[in-house]
Parts: C-alpha cells; structure tokens; sequence
C-alpha cells in the first residue's frame, strides 16, 4: 500500500513467491522424515501427558485421603471415650524418652552458636551480647526446629514403621473386624500426645541451649553469670517464648499425623515398610522446615 499524489490510497498486489526445486526426490525423502519425526514427538508428547495425568490424579487423591485421615484423627481426640492408658503410653515414648537426646543436641547447640557469637562480635566490640543473642536464637528457632527434626527423626519413623507392620500383617483390618476403630485407637493419642509434648520438650532444650552458651561465655569472656543470665532476661519477651512453643505444636501434628498416614498406605511386606518409614522421615523433615518460615511469619504478624 502506497500514497497516490491525488491523495487516494492504491493498493497494489503482493508479489507471488514460488519455489523452485530442482529434485523432486530429495525433497519428498525430507518431508517423509519431517513428518516420521513429528509422528514421534507426537507419541512423546502423549505419553508424557498421560503420565502426568496418573501422576496429577494421584496426588490430588493422596490429599483427599490426608485430609480425611486428620479429620478422623481430630475427631478422635476430641469425642469420647477417652483411652487415656495409650496417651500416657505414647506421651512417655514420645517425650521422655526422647527427652535426653534433645537435651544433648540443644547443650551442644547452645556452645557452638556462642563460639561463633562471640567471634562474630568480637570486631565490633560487642561480645559482651552474648547472651541476648544466644538466648533469642535458642528460644525463637533452633530449639523449635532441632527438638522437632530429632523428635520427627526418631518417632515418626517408630510410628510409620509400627503403623505399617500393622498394616501389611492385616492387624489393622483384625481391629476393624472387631468393631474398633483404628484411627482412634492407633492415631488419635499419637497425636494428641506429640501435640503435647512436644512444646515440653523444646522447654527443656531452651533451658539446656541457654544454658551451654552461658558455659562457654563464661570460660571465653570471663564474665559473670548473673550478668549473662541479666542479658538473656533483658531479651526474651512473651512473644518470643509464645512463637517457639505455638510452632512446636503444628510440627507435633506434623510428626505424629505423617507418621501414621505414610504407614498406614504402606504394601509390599516388609520393603514397602521400609519405604514407608524413609518417605515419612525424609516428608517429615522437609516439612517441619518448610513450614518453620511461613509459622515464623505468622507469628511476627500476631506478635
């Protein structure tokens, strides 16, 4: 399209492109090939999308089936009859006798974050802070996270494996037989314990962290420990005790209910119990961090 001088717009044909070609041969051989390929990319394409969809279909179906699974693992905690001979049984495996453990973790946890405290400070001129910074550390996330990853590690593999030993011998279905019901029996004073235990347990790791900072200060700097411990009181606020326990009690769920569910879909005799229980530990850990940074949000907001 070009302007005329009287001022009318022309329109003017397009030139007509041909192509010539020389063999005729060569090019049906290319275009055979051409679409010999795009006849495979197609299948590719297919079955890639087919195996999506199986993959898509059973991860919505896995979510179904965790979500009825907490609500009948709730619902047990909170409806009677209360067996409270099991709660007791899983509060003491669950809490004391992990209770050394976390404890040891945290003393060793609270030494080496004032080691590298003290030297971070040191060019600042500011170690004498120590304390408050061990002290918030300890209370807000490390005691959290390390109490849960220990905790999580040690009984929501005891759990998945329990759970699907039950599960592959149809000791489950024998409990269903006889008209009990398995998540009440089986995952509701799980729950309900580590629920509980838990906040406990990160209590004490807070106490024994605070505690080996204050060790190695002491021997460091050479200072007082009524002038650490003054520190870590001038530190620590409500909030900060408040946001390490509320988190403990969603990574308590986290264990216990993951526990539970990764065991009871576990099939395939003892492999698939074996399975089980590394998805649960591997699920479990990845999730108690995943969502240490959204609760930690959460609780800045509320706080």
């Amino acid at each position: 399209m070009r302007y005329a001088q009287a001022g009318k717009y022309q329109f003017t044909k397009p030139k007509q492109i041909s192509i010539q070609c020389s063999n005729y041969k060569e090019l049906a051989i290319c275009l055979i090939s051409l679409f010999g390929w795009a006849e495979r990319i197609s299948f590719i394409v297919k079955q890639l999308l087919l195996h999506l969809d199986d993959k898509g279909k059973q991860f919505f179906i896995s979510i179904g089936d965790a979500s009825i699974l907490a609500y009948k693992g709730v619902r047990g905690m909170l409806k009677p009859p209360f067996n409270f001979n099991l709660i007791l049984k899983e509060a003491d495996n669950i809490g004391v006798k992990s209770l050394l453990v976390v404890c040891t973790i945290a003393l060793f946890a609270g030494m080496v974050l004032a080691l590298q405290t003290i030297y971070g400070l040191r060019y600042y001129g500011a170690e004498l802070y120590v304390g408050s910074v061990v002290s918030l550390s300890m209370v807000r996330e490390m005691s959290p996270v390390l109490a849960s990853i220990m905790v999580g590690g040690r009984i929501g593999s005891g759990i998945a494996a329990e759970i699907g030993s039950m599960k592959v011998t149809e000791q489950i279905d024998a409990i269903r037989a006889l008209g009990s019901d398995p998540i009440k029996k089986l995952v509701s004073p799980k729950i309900f314990a580590a629920i509980f235990m838990l906040p406990l347990l990160t209590v004490a790791a807070d106490i024994v962290g605070v505690f080996g900072g204050m060790v190695v200060a002491l021997t460091e700097l050479n200072i007082g420990y009524q002038y650490y411990l003054n520190t870590v009181w001038w530190t620590i606020g409500i909030s900060d005790f408040c946001s390490g326990l509320g988190k403990t009690a969603f990574f308590g769920f986290i264990i216990a209910f993951f526990g539970c569910y990764f065991g009871l879909n576990a099939h395939g005799g003892t492999t698939g119990v074996g399975k089980a229980t590394t998805v649960a530990v591997v699920t479990i850990s990845l999730l108690i961090i995943v969502s240490d940074f959204f609760l930690t949000k959460l609780f800045f907001l509320i706080f």
